[in-house]
């Protein structure tokens, strides 16, 4: 800091009406989320795109929450060139699943499948197949679920069937097999609300086992390792050639264990 163009020490005393000169360095820029050498299951990889197996625990991209240690870190770390497609956080990134649920993403490797995949996230043309552990036993082989979901009115971290922001959303299920206390379901959800499954089974009365957030007090009945929720399959047209390709991911063992140990 200089006054009247001499230097001066902090402590210096002004007397008014003197010249103040001083150089203030820019912050720095933040920086974009960095290679980390965490462990993927890829189940395909192409020029266009990235299939893998997603483990319960793991954040999909950085947020408030996780600036590291994220899906995107271990991404870019096994595939380099994803950072040419970094805009932002999420290099690659057209869709989600909760950091709880496991399963098969798809994650786009060049700019062309990242706007097709989006566009056709967006007008449904993909098909997604989950594996939920929900509790009780289902009224009915099959149905549909319909009622429109948006934020919670006052705690804003849920998502609800109550709410003063509604957006439609559709949950298709089948029952695969009944258990004593729980039925294992393969649901479809047609639209992509967040946290849909989850919201729509414990409105129905039948929350995920292993939901702490929706479960409305029954996992105090019995200790679950994560949530019982695992995507399956997922279809989508492939974009480059624009066929139809499906994918699969093996139900977890840790949820495979828990469902060999339930009465039928």
């Amino acid at each position: 800091m200089t006054v009247d163009g001499a230097v001066r020490k902090p402590s210096y005393r002004l007397k008014g009406g003197e010249a103040i000169a001083a150089e203030i360095e820019p912050p720095a820029a933040p920086a974009g989320p960095q290679p980390e050498d965490i462990p993927l299951a890829v189940l395909h990889a192409d020029a266009d795109i990235i299939v893998l197996d997603k483990p319960s625990g793991l954040v999909v991209h950085p947020g408030a929450g996780a600036r590291s240690g994220t899906l995107v870190n271990a991404l870019l770390a096994r595939f380099p060139g994803l950072a040419d497609l970094a805009r932002d956080d999420r290099p690659g990134i057209v869709h989600r699943l909760d950091k709880e649920t496991s399963g098969v993403m798809v994650v786009a490797r060049s700019a062309r499948a990242e706007a097709e995949l989006k566009r056709q996230f967006k007008d449904r043309v993909v098909k997604k197949a989950y594996l939920a552990l929900a509790w009780g036993r289902m009224r009915a082989p099959a149905g549909t679920f319909s009622w429109a979901i948006g934020r919670h009115p006052r705690h804003g971290e849920r998502m609800s069937i109550r709410t003063d922001h509604p957006r439609s959303a559709l949950t298709e299920y089948t029952v695969v097999r009944a258990y004593r206390e729980f039925s294992l379901l393969e649901v479809r959800p047609l639209t992509g609300r967040t946290h849909q499954i989850r919201v729509h089974l414990a409105a129905a009365g039948h929350p995920i086992a292993g939901d702490g957030r929706y479960g409305q007090g029954r996992n105090a009945r019995r200790r679950f390792p994560r949530l019982f929720l695992h995507a399956a399959r997922l279809s989508f047209l492939h974009p480059a050639t624009g066929e139809r390709v499906e994918f699969a991911a093996p139900l977890p063992a840790e949820l495979q264990v828990l469902l060999d140990s339930l009465e039928a």
